[in-house]
């Protein structure tokens, strides 16, 4: 028995540390980005997601990429959704859903768009997004700035993405939020709008009540507010013939009491999963060099906030059957690993891709595929 798992475990050894898809990230494609814009974080930002969405209009580039990159993903089944790897994209990457060709190709099992509005919104205004390099986080308070759901809808349908058939590849999951200027007794039929607009182009719908950047929004994790939310949706769900799945997205900053009366809400309503963790308002964690960007306002993404995310993740693990997507403070394999052990069943990265790139989605699958053949 010893003598097999070595076996096997030779012939897939995991990838050493650094692979020559790191090394061209880190020394050719990240200073390259950082310097969009005279370092303008949402400039660069806007400027790759332009460049993907041009790539995922060139079959030849997308077929190489995912030759390049998901050669090593491992397809699962969650909450009823067959995914094609353990990893996926946050929400918060693609919020108009234009590079969506080019997630798969990169690597990715799946990609989540949004947080989308039922009404388009321009934001909070700039500067809103920060890069703190030695730390590898950022603060963000983009305030969900989107083009609305029926936007996001339109763009989705020229691609020729129904849910469940895959047009651009992989599974893609869309987020949902509330308008800014929808008060908060509103915010039902606001989620609700958004709902119906994109539930049939989603493979599941996650509903972000747990951004730090809207005002009054995490108030609706309460129990309260969060039983009447996930039931009206769920109700409109089951009115579909095949009801898309619903997934609550939660603050790291919940105490728990706090996390129990989700976890009580959710077992209530019957949601399909949770989504843990959003970004954070603690700074705690960061690199004495970025401290000077600490008082910026908004939520905290990035290794800072590993320790906290595995924390949720296995308090809720601990206290429920449901699946979780663990999301928070991915920069390695092994933070990709912790979270798995500690009970997420899929992962999500953001920030982690923006400071390492696609070599660590491409090391985290080769990891997954490499700890199941070892372990058969």
């Amino acid at each position: 028995m010893t003598d097999g798992l070595e076996r096997r475990a030779r012939q897939a050894r995991p990838l050493p540390t650094a692979t020559v898809t790191d090394l061209a990230y880190q020394r050719v494609i990240r200073p390259a980005v950082f310097r969009i814009g005279d370092g303008d974080a949402e400039r660069a930002h806007e400027t790759t997601l332009r460049m993907l969405a041009t790539v995922g209009k060139l079959p030849p580039a997308l077929a190489a990429m995912s030759a390049l990159l998901a050669r090593h993903r491992r397809p699962l089944t969650v909450a009823g959704i067959d995914f094609d790897g353990v990893v996926g994209l946050a929400a918060g990457m693609d919020k108009f859903g234009i590079a969506a060709r080019s997630w798969g190709p990169l690597g990715f099992g799946f990609a989540e768009l949004g947080t989308v509005t039922a009404q388009a919104q321009p934001g909070n205004p700039k500067p809103r997004l920060f890069r703190l390099p030695a730390s590898a986080a950022v603060i963000n308070r983009m305030g969900f700035n989107n083009g609305g759901a029926e936007a996001l809808a339109d763009t989705l349908a020229r691609f020729g993405v129904r849910r469940g058939n895959r047009a651009v590849g992989i599974p893609l999951g869309i987020s949902i939020g509330k308008t800014k200027i929808t008060p908060l007794h509103k915010a039902v039929a606001d989620y609700l709008t958004s709902f119906r607009v994109l539930a049939p182009y989603a493979d599941y719908i996650a509903v972000n009540v747990s951004s730090p950047n809207t005002p009054g929004l995490r108030s609706l994790q309460d129990r309260g507010a969060l039983t009447e939310l996930l039931s009206t949706l769920s109700d409109e769900a089951a009115i579909a013939g095949r009801p898309v799945p619903i997934l609550v997205k939660i603050a790291p900053d919940l105490t728990e009491p706090a996390l129990d009366e989700v976890l009580e809400v959710a077992d209530d309503v019957g949601i399909q999963g949770l989504i843990a963790t959003n970004t954070t308002l603690s700074r705690e964690g960061l690199d004495h060099h970025d401290l000077d960007l600490a008082p910026e306002v908004g939520g905290l993404s990035g290794a800072p906030l590993a320790r906290r995310a595995r924390q949720v993740v296995g308090y809720l693990a601990e206290r429920t059957e449901l699946p979780i997507i663990g999301v928070g403070g991915i920069d390695s394999v092994d933070d990709a690993q912790a979270l798995l052990d500690a009970g997420a069943q899929l992962l999500q990265i953001l920030t982690g891709f923006i400071y390492r790139g696609p070599g660590l989605i491409d090391r985290i699958n080769h990891q997954v595929r490499f700890n199941q053949e070892v372990s058969r």
